[in-house]
């Protein structure tokens, strides 16, 4: 694969980095990512992964665009309110760069159709509003061997990580079951502060093309938090835990199941 002179201008800057360069840029093109949630999270990550280049980028979710969305989730417009939001998205991250190959999958993700998604792409990216959704992806990615960034927001805080299965720590390790209901505030009790998303989700773009690059060191094994009203990242050590359900030294996980009680929450998502 050669890059067109189009190409080398359009990713000129990335060329001049050492750690990218022609070579580098070749490998975004040729790259498969998958952005789970086309919300708050999931707008900056398929703004900037659809900028850089990535070849394929697959986005899954069932919403349509509402008024209350777009104080934070900045692909969609005015215009978009009662679109898919998956469309709605394809539509900017064209816009942006007309050579991607976008599939857009307009469902929830569920154990019956998550595993036939993941298989077809290098890197997941987890930007869902939901515990069930989370505790899935998890599971999928982890079962399937594939590397993920997980992603979550609440009021003013978030948090990321990235899964590498078979190495790193896994959602599970440190969070094994889902939260009760009444555990955590809903998302119009709780409230996300509009700029929160676009600072976890600029993170969890880069980590996937970090992963395409095979360049830098990922996010596995360590919690990254994040304080917008103290202004202070935080990062906290994870190991593998032995008595991981799903990773573990004795898995009692060995196929997927929808969390059906688990709470929907702004959290840790849209």
């Amino acid at each position: 694969m050669k890059l067109t002179e189009e190409q080398i201008t359009r990713y000129s800057r990335h060329i001049l980095l050492k750690e990218v360069g022609g070579k580098g840029q070749k490998k975004l093109l040729n790259g498969r990512v998958l952005i789970i949630g086309a919300g708050g999270l999931g707008s900056p990550i398929a703004l900037y992964l659809a900028a850089a280049g990535v070849g394929t980028i697959g986005i899954a979710d069932a919403d349509e665009v509402d008024l209350s969305n777009l104080q934070r989730q900045v692909i969609h417009f005015t215009a978009d309110v009662g679109k898919a939001k998956v469309l709605s998205a394809k539509e900017k991250m064209l816009a942006i760069n007309p050579d991607l190959n976008v599939i857009t999958y307009e469902a929830w993700v569920t154990a019956d159709n998550i595993a036939a998604m993941v298989a077809q792409y290098d890197f997941i990216i987890d930007g869902t509003d939901n515990f069930a959704a989370k505790f899935l992806i998890n599971d999928a990615c982890v079962l399937a061997g594939k590397p993920y960034s997980h992603g979550g927001i609440l009021q003013f805080d978030g948090q990321t990580m990235t899964i590498t299965p078979g190495v790193s720590a896994c959602y599970r390790c440190i969070f094994p079951e889902p939260p009760p209901k009444e555990a955590i505030p809903s998302c119009s009790q709780a409230g996300v502060i509009g700029v929160l998303p676009g600072v976890l989700g600029t993170l969890q773009a880069t980590e996937a093309i970090k992963y395409l690059l095979g360049a830098g060191d990922l996010l596995s094994g360590r919690l990254l938090t994040y304080s917008a009203l103290r202004m202070r990242f935080r990062e906290i050590p994870v190991k593998k835990n032995p008595k991981c359900p799903v990773c573990g030294e004795h898995p009692t996980i060995t196929e997927l199941k929808d969390e059906l009680d688990a709470v929907t929450v702004c959290d840790l998502g849209h």
